[in-house]
């Protein structure tokens, strides 16, 4: 299958295969905080990029793409909101806690580590906005994307951490669940998990999509007939 076949059977939101859309799945969650997702051009189409998917979720919440080549990067508009940029710079960031002034924009680089550390430099007006990070907590779920830092968590991760600090636990409970359900309906379409330990289930008619069994199940047959 062609990249372009592959890109016109998963859905348009989600970027699931079309038979395992969690679209279904995704809350319209109203909160205070407004999320600002600055993501890098090169993860908008990534099935495996998970910033996308918390947007989502947030009905306050916007989009803004970066990082490509001869367009710069436009400036952020947070009104009478705190600014909050999430992202541990060594040496500046400090606890995130539900002790900032109302309202907030939470504003969330999403991309590689080398991608989001960027964002501060590269986006005007963020170079002086107060950057804040995670307390510890529970490793990540993710098992889609290998991670270079130990402590490093996928976007929609950090999100609903950061809403739950800011907004809640129903919030962070709410955004997990449609993370949890996206990770484990690919382990399964992977073979890596049975159907029955998949969050929400997999819908009815789904098939299995890895591209790799794919191409062994090629290398066989070219095999067999040689």
């Amino acid at each position: 299958m062609s990249r372009r076949d592959n890109r016109a059977n998963r859905c348009g939101l989600c970027l699931m295969h079309m038979g395992l859309c969690v679209c279904p799945l995704v809350p319209r969650i109203e909160t205070k905080t407004r999320l600002a997702l600055v993501i890098h051009h090169t993860e908008i189409r990534k099935p495996t990029n998970t910033g996308h998917l918390g947007a989502a979720c947030l009905v306050n919440s916007e989009v803004h793409i970066r990082g490509r080549e001869g367009v710069p990067s436009a400036p952020l508009a947070w009104g009478d909101r705190t600014p909050l940029l999430l992202f541990p710079h060594e040496g500046e960031a400090e606890p995130l806690a539900p002790v900032f002034p109302d309202p907030v924009m939470l504003i969330v680089p999403d991309g590689n580590w080398r991608q989001a550390s960027k964002v501060r430099a590269r986006v005007p007006g963020l170079k002086n906005v107060r950057c804040v990070t995670l307390p510890p907590g529970p490793p990540s779920i993710y098992r889609l994307r290998s991670e270079a830092h130990p402590e490093g968590l996928a976007t929609i991760e950090a999100i609903a951490r950061a809403m739950g600090i800011l907004e809640g636990p129903h919030v962070q409970a709410a955004l997990e669940h449609v993370f949890r359900a996206m990770v484990e309906r690919t382990l399964w379409s992977r073979g890596a998990i049975a159907a029955g330990d998949v969050t929400g289930g997999i819908p009815e008619g789904a098939t299995r999509h890895d591209p790799r069994s794919g191409l062994a199940d090629r290398r066989r047959t070219s095999l067999l007939g040689s």
